[in-house]
């Protein structure tokens, strides 16, 4: 069963848990919904305090909302969460190519698929999945991405010592 609620009401601050399988580990997620208007970040970080993974969302059809990751969101995480990793989420995927959508809203330039990925490479998240609440369109993979990175962090990669010559000093 799922909810998508049409007419949104933005909120300070929500808290969800439910007990998840991922590749066979029961896990319990706990969800923390901030708020991001302005008039909360102050209130805001203070929930930051040992999260283990972010999941930073922007609207695909919201060019605004996709440049607020790099302009806001990433340096208040690398402000009060350095290191926490980070899954970005395209979000509205439905709408990215409805005509009616689109028509009703001239000059709209949607974020593509690239785009995203090239945000992701940016920031340094981990994974980027685009998703829609309304079709429910990779929505579980969003939470299965954050769950996994948290039980198997990608392995950073290994710098390459240059070998040093093997000799004797007598």
């Amino acid at each position: 069963m799922w909810l998508c609620i049409w007419d949104y009401i933005p909120t300070v601050f929500d808290n969800f848990s439910a007990n998840v399988v991922v590749e066979g580990t029961t896990v319990n997620l706990g969800l923390w919904d901030t708020a991001g208007q302005e008039d909360y970040n102050r209130l805001r970080p203070l929930s930051y305090r040992g999260a283990d993974v972010f999941v930073l969302a922007f609207s695909l059809v919201s060019r605004a909302s996709y440049e607020n990751v790099l302009k806001k969101w990433i340096p208040e995480l690398q402000h009060y969460a350095p290191g926490v990793p980070v899954v970005l989420a395209g979000t509205k995927l439905d709408l990215r190519e409805d005509k009616h959508y689109l028509a009703d809203h001239p000059g709209l330039v949607p974020v593509t698929t690239a785009q995203g990925e090239e945000l992701r490479k940016q920031i340094g998240a981990s994974f980027y999945i685009e998703c829609s609440s309304k079709t429910q369109q990779n929505v579980k993979a969003v939470f299965d991405a954050a769950i996994r990175v948290v039980i198997k962090p990608p392995q950073k990669q290994k710098e390459k010592k240059k070998k040093q010559p093997r000799g004797c000093l007598v």
